[in-house]
């Protein structure tokens, strides 16, 4: 297994978003030089972005610069004043349901953004390059857990269809440009400083204020909760790990999962019991896009870093509770 000895600069895309600000935070403290970017759309509160960064202008060794990853120009120009030899590549336009709405926004960004980033990796000698992808690649898998040779040619989303396209590009410039590349499928990430698009955000602030919330299916849906902390480890531990070459192409992909699915419906009961409220529920059927199922088997990258999930859900969820209360304070 080839490893990177000592890495000194990475570049982070998406650095104001959730999973971002989280591994930037993360890296900051190993005292890795961190260069963050991020377009800080209006997707959803840019006052959290905004508060999200701020955590990290504290720190010396983090730099930010606002910029769209269609800017060629400007990426080019980072890439060269910065020399990263890590990209941790997690800007995206990001949600299922958004997707069926807004598809030119993920072809923007998921499509020609990412191509715009895997060229300046070319251009600019990256050892290392790791990017998101997502369980939503494996579309209504029937086989559980969810593995890495499972087919996935299936997406039952736009959004899923630009997280399975991202991961044949870069397959196709570690081939052409022996490019280092490291794609890693995220399993329903949650914890502090989360989006308010996800359910979990959704459902504690409506429990809060005594509003009724959405459940699909009956609440029957399962899902691989993973908490942040522990997929910023993951994510710090592979980037020192290169992918082995074969048939001709430096490129490896990982599940990233707490290999322990849940019922929404448990889910709920879980944030209830942490809020001291119950919720007021109003249920509705499966929507488009969503799968009955997330399972993670998480095998193959607890063989090359020993990963290991160590937060429950129910401590996760505290910690989100605890945050979200403290943020938000009056519960707006």
């Amino acid at each position: 297994m080839n490893q990177l000895s000592k890495v000194k600069n990475v570049l982070v895309t998406g650095a104001a978003g959730f999973i971002g600000s989280h591994c930037s935070k993360f890296l900051l403290e190993k005292n890795i030089n961190v260069f963050g970017i991020d377009n800080l759309n209006d997707y959803y509160d840019v006052h959290l972005k905004e508060a999200r960064l701020e955590q990290l202008k504290s720190f010396d060794n983090f730099k930010f610069t606002k910029v769209e990853l269609n800017d060629f120009e400007k990426l080019k120009l980072l890439f060269e004043t910065f020399k990263p030899e890590v990209v941790v590549h997690l800007a995206a336009q990001a949600g299922v349901r958004y997707s069926l709405q807004n598809p030119l926004t993920y072809a923007d960004s998921n499509l020609s953004g990412f191509v715009n980033i895997l060229e300046c990796c070319r251009h600019y000698a990256v050892k290392h390059f790791v990017f998101a992808s997502s369980s939503s690649v494996y579309g209504a898998n029937a086989k559980v857990p969810f593995a890495e040779s499972d087919t996935v040619d299936c997406p039952i989303s736009l959004y899923a269809a630009t997280k399975r396209a991202n991961e044949l590009m870069a397959y196709t410039y570690s081939h052409l440009f022996k490019i280092p590349s490291t794609a890693l499928r995220f399993f329903s990430v949650y914890g502090e400083w989360g989006r308010p698009d996800m359910a979990y955000f959704k459902f504690t602030k409506a429990i809060l204020n005594n509003q009724p919330i959405d459940v699909y299916a009956e609440g029957n849906l399962e899902r691989d909760f993973t908490y942040v902390g522990d997929v910023v480890n993951a994510i710090y531990q592979i980037l020192y790990v290169l992918p082995e070459t074969i048939n001709n192409a430096p490129y490896k992909i990982y599940n990233v999962g707490n290999h322990e699915p849940c019922s929404v419906k448990y889910f709920i009961q879980v944030l209830e019991k942490l809020i001291g409220k119950q919720a007021v529920i109003n249920y509705l059927p499966m929507q488009d896009g969503d799968v009955p199922k997330t399972y993670a088997d998480i095998s193959a990258i607890q063989k090359v870093i020993n990963f290991t999930p160590e937060t429950s859900l129910e401590s996760g969820l505290q910690r989100f509770v605890d945050w979200y209360k403290n943020f938000y304070p009056t519960n707006e």
